[in-house]
C-alpha cells in the first residue's frame, strides 16, 4: 500500500462511499463481500471503512444513483446494457468531476477509452484483491 497518501476521508474518519456498477450479479456480490471486509491500517493511522452506498446494473442506472447517493468512488464495469461504462464514465465525470471512477473489467482493450473518458484508474477483473484495495485508498 502507498503509505505516502492516505485517503482524504481518513482525517475526518468518515467512510469512503462506494457505488458498484456491474450487470453481473455474481461480480456485484463478490465486490460487496470484499468491501465489507476491508480493515486496513497504514502507518499507524486507521483508514476509514468502506460504505457501500448502492449497486447499479448499467450505466444509466449508475448516473442516476451517483446523483442520489453521492459516492466518493464508483467501481464501473465496461460492457453493460442500456449505457456502457465508458459512456457512463464520461457523463458522471462531466456532471460530478470529484467522483473517482475505477474501471473494473475483463476487457484490457478498453483501457485507453476508459482513461480518455475520465476514469481515474483501470483494473482487470480477477486481478489481485490487494490492487483494488490499494487503488480505492489511493484515490
Amino acid at each position: 500500500m502507498n503509505t505516502n497518501k492516505i485517503h482524504p476521508n481518513a482525517e475526518s474518519n468518515s467512510p469512503i462511499k462506494v457505488l458498484i456498477v456491474d450487470d453481473d450479479m455474481r461480480t456485484r456480490k463478490g465486490l460487496r463481500a470484499l468491501l465489507k471486509t476491508i480493515h486496513l491500517t497504514v502507518a499507524d493511522v486507521t483508514c476509514p471503512r468502506i460504505e457501500l452506498v448502492g449497486e447499479a446494473v448499467n450505466g444509466l442506472e449508475a448516473l442516476q444513483m451517483v446523483e442520489t447517493t453521492n459516492p466518493d468512488i464508483v467501481l464501473m464495469d465496461v460492457q453493460m446494457p442500456e449505457m456502457d461504462g465508458i459512456q457512463a464514465t464520461q457523463k458522471i465525470k462531466a456532471k460530478f468531476p470529484d467522483v473517482k471512477i475505477i474501471i473494473l473489467t475483463v476487457r484490457s482493450a478498453s483501457r485507453m477509452a476508459a482513461l480518455e473518458a475520465g476514469a481515474d484508474a483501470f483494473l482487470i477483473k480477477g486481478g489481485a484483491t490487494r490492487e483494488l484495495v490499494d487503488t480505492i485508498f489511493s484515490l
